[in-house]
């Protein structure tokens, strides 16, 4: 019998494989990032294919078995991909999710890669769609810290999306880009 993992996450990309499987990568703040073989989910009247779209927070059941993860179980939470009724934050809630796909090879377990995506998705759907560009470098420089990527933070410790700091990013917006590009680079990306 293997061991069931009960975890929360937020699906970052979907693989579609064979005529009713997917591989589905997934961020989760027990077990980092880790893709997982999802089967059945394309068929007509699959149950688990709500909470397995793009950027779905549910709730999952996980097995790890000799070929990887396996969902066997999840519960829709939150649909951020409707919470996100502007293209535009749509679009930079996928900018963030391929540079966090881009810059994790493999499975990771960062402890801050969870609460700032999810801290990331609450802001775009809070925030007016004027400060989605500091938004979108906030979330950019903290993952970026958070795998050791980013010198020169705003500070040790992550920050939250908050007003003040928001418009501290967008004065500055050159300067923090130049951070983001350097820390793309030292990743060898």
């Amino acid at each position: 019998m293997r061991h069931k993992y009960n975890t929360r996450g937020i699906i970052l990309f979907r693989k579609l494989t064979g005529e009713a499987n997917e591989f589905v990568t997934l961020l989760s703040p027990e077990l980092g990032l880790l893709r997982a073989r999802a089967q059945g989910v394309r068929q007509s009247g699959a149950k688990l294919s709500s909470a397995l779209v793009t950027f779905a927070e549910s709730d999952f059941i996980l097995v790890r078995g000799k070929e990887g993860w396996r969902v066997t179980g999840a519960i829709l939470v939150n649909n951020w991909f409707t919470c996100l009724s502007l293209p535009a934050s749509r679009m930079c809630a996928a900018r963030i999710s391929g540079l966090l796909l881009r810059l994790v090879v493999g499975e990771t377990l960062d402890k801050d890669l969870y609460p700032t995506f999810l801290e990331f998705l609450s802001a775009l759907h809070t925030f007016p769609e004027e400060m989605h560009d500091a938004i979108e470098i906030l979330a950019a420089l903290q993952i970026l810290s958070a795998l050791g990527l980013a010198e020169g933070m705003l500070s040790t410790e992550r920050i939250l999306f908050s007003k003040e700091t928001l418009l501290l990013l967008s004065k500055n917006r050159a300067r923090y880009i130049a951070r983001i590009n350097k820390g793309i680079v030292a990743s060898g990306l």
